[in-house]
């Protein structure tokens, strides 16, 4: 059960710093020697940064990101040459007159993901979707370099 604590105007608080025993020790010396290094999972509070699962199958390469509350309009993806970029943004809903808010949690704000895809995309077929907040974006291979079948010469014995 949460302690519930009331907070004047929207305070951010880390999401889970007791997953981060690391993050507590660079916080109390105030020097990150690995900083360009740090985790992609570890998330600064109050900013959005939506996660992005990429995969790759024979035929295309396939990007998803849960993005709840984004709207078509505020979404752009962009391919140029071998980029793909996928920048939105998620805006706040609150009316601060007069409210107290016990927990703050979520995060809003603007968001920019670039992908670097190798040689080989097919950039006229791109498709996207988003769908009940999840976003999925296929850029699919061109013919020439999706794998393919050798078909096995077997020779016959002579008789």
């Amino acid at each position: 059960m949460a302690n519930i604590t009331l907070r004047k105007g929207r305070e951010t608080t880390p999401v889970h710093p007791q997953r981060d025993p690391f993050g507590m020790m660079r916080d109390l010396f105030g020097w990150e020697p690995y900083r360009e290094l740090a985790s992609p999972w570890r998330v600064e509070p109050g900013v959005f940064t939506p996660m992005f699962e990429v995969k790759e199958t024979p035929e295309a390469y396939i990007f998803v990101a849960d993005l709840p509350g984004v709207k078509e309009i505020d979404l752009e993806i962009n391919l140029t040459g071998t980029r793909l970029t996928i920048a939105g943004k998620r805006e706040a809903d609150i009316d601060e007159k007069g409210e107290s808010f016990y927990v703050f949690e979520r995060a809003f704000g603007a968001f920019t993901r670039t992908f670097a895809l190798p040689d080989g995309i097919d950039g006229e077929h791109v498709r996207a979707r988003l769908e009940n907040g999840v976003l999925a974006v296929v850029v699919p291979k061109k013919p020439e370099v999706q794998p393919r079948k050798i078909p096995l010469m077997v020779e016959r014995p002579k008789v």
